[in-house]
């Protein structure tokens, strides 16, 4: 049985083909893909206006949200279960807020009414009600 000869030309076309893929590929990529700034550049002027002015804001968010993912991963737990957790906390809060909004919404309109009428207005005492 005859053993074929090593193919070295094969091979090396072969490395050579690989390597030009694996860092040919990436290097066009980052050399066709635009920066940050020549995107910005091809903005219509409004929106390069508008972008601008809601850059701080946007950056105070990120900040926000980077220094509650830091918050939420000082806990043992999973991130995404204490972010659940905060969110029901925050909804809880927003609306134990919105019932006491309404509360004192619906004593001044009480108050409102009691003066149109000519009637007294009620005072509330530390001592309790009547």
């Amino acid at each position: 049985m005859v053993k074929k000869p090593f193919n070295w030309w094969l091979w090396t076309k072969m490395l050579g083909g690989g390597a030009a893929i694996c860092v040919g590929g990436p290097a066009f990529v980052r050399w066709v893909q635009p920066t940050d700034e020549e995107l910005f550049q091809k903005y219509n002027p409004e929106l390069q206006k508008r972008s601008l002015e809601r850059r701080v804001e946007r950056q105070q968010e990120f900040d926000d949200f980077v220094t509650r993912l830091k918050e939420y991963s000082k806990s043992d737990k999973p991130i995404w279960t204490v972010q659940a957790e905060a969110e029901k906390e925050r909804a809880k809060q927003a609306a134990a807020a919105e019932s006491l909004r309404m509360a004192e919404e619906v004593k001044t309109r009480k108050e409102a009414m009691r003066r149109e009428a000519g009637l007294p207005v009620e005072s509330t005492s530390p001592e309790g009600s009547r």
